[in-house]
């Protein structure tokens, strides 16, 4: 699998973990920055993951910041994002069976960096149900602002 990951400052060192774990694990992986933890503005690297997700360039996300607010904010902007928040593995397991969750959102200060990996994990496994699901979806991308 393809997957792109971005952060800003607050999500750097979660970042750097994502991209070694998802590389040692055999997915093809994409940095879109930053390069390091000096201060810089979250949707400028949410715009471009999304981007990348959105126009097919990757098959899936994973945006990091302080807390996943400004990150999923930022990403759900983009049209056919589905950015998801998640704080446990339920909701990350229900992001993908339910949501088909395009971009996993996690914040480097509110998990640690065990929680981190297995919600990453348990993402990256769980598949869309589509069925009563799929028609959902699809009224979410029929709002055009």
């Amino acid at each position: 699998m393809k997957v792109i990951v971005g952060s800003d400052h607050a999500g750097f060192n979660f970042k750097k973990m994502i991209l070694s774990h998802l590389a040692k694990n055999g997915h093809q992986v994409l940095d879109a920055g930053p390069e390091d933890t000096t201060s810089c503005d979250y949707p400028h690297y949410a715009f471009k993951v999304a981007r990348a997700v959105a126009g097919g360039e990757c098959d899936r996300g994973v945006l990091i910041c302080g807390t996943g607010l400004g990150m999923s904010y930022a990403a759900n902007r983009v049209k056919g994002i589905r950015a998801a928040l998640c704080m446990n593995e339920y909701q990350a397991r229900l992001s993908r069976t339910h949501n088909d969750a395009n971009i996993l959102v996690l914040g480097e200060r509110v998990i640690g960096p065990d929680l981190a990996l297995s919600i990453l994990e348990i993402w990256l496994e769980a598949e869309f149900e589509s069925g009563r699901h799929q028609r959902r979806i699809e009224l979410l991308d029929q709002v055009d602002g």
